[in-house]
């Protein structure tokens, strides 16, 4: 993605995955950062049975004045995919110059599981034949290795991390602040998911 200027522009930012994958905490955060920069922030979310693995999404829009919390259609700066299906299915909010980060780990929703949807073959590479600029990798194999599973959205908001019109390190602030107050224990731990991610990005095919 081509950076624009959130000084003068509003960036728009989709998160999507399923319930239990830390999406609404990856836009928490995302916001919370905008927010201590000094732009306007608005966000949204859609939470479809949650806690039964439904579909999650989460708008984050930011800049100089924001007058909507929800994304117009097309208008996408970032696709943050937690799930690839999901990715794929949400994609179509990307505008032309947007980019889209995905974690290729599979999380299967019920839906599928009951026979009511087919799960893609190959989701990213629908992505990729559709035109658009496609970051994947394995974040689920990130979090595994540093031994948290639950690290899936630091993971990812280190990967979105230099596509942002903010330095990073400004987003890297305010999660290991959060976990330095709340789990100190994982501060540390997190700052590694938060850097893994950000190399596994910079690794990927764009």
């Amino acid at each position: 993605m081509a950076k624009r200027k959130a000084t003068e522009t509003v960036t728009n930012i989709l998160v999507c995955g399923i319930g239990g994958q830390g999406v609404m905490t990856a836009s928490e955060v995302l916001a919370q950062a905008a927010l201590r920069l000094g732009y306007d922030v608005k966000k949204t979310e859609v939470a479809g049975m949650a806690q039964r693995g439904g579909v999650v999404t989460s708008h984050v829009r930011f800049g100089p004045k924001v007058l909507s919390p929800a994304i117009p259609a097309g208008e996408a700066d970032l696709l943050v995919g937690f799930e690839p299906a999901e990715a794929l299915r949400w994609c179509g909010q990307l505008r032309p110059t947007g980019i889209a980060m995905v974690n290729v780990t599979r999380q299967v929703p019920p839906v599928v599981n009951l026979g009511l949807f087919d799960y893609p073959a190959a989701p990213v590479a629908e992505m990729r034949e559709a035109g658009i600029a496609v970051y994947d990798f394995d974040a689920g194999a990130i979090a595994r290795d540093l031994g948290e599973t639950r690290m899936v959205n630091t993971v990812m908001l280190g990967a979105i991390a230099d596509h942002l019109p903010f330095p990073a390190g400004a987003l890297k602030d305010i999660i290991v602040e959060r976990f330095r107050e709340r789990k100190p224990a994982l501060a540390d731990l997190n700052e590694r998911a938060f850097e893994a991610g950000r190399q596994a990005a910079a690794k990927a095919k764009g």
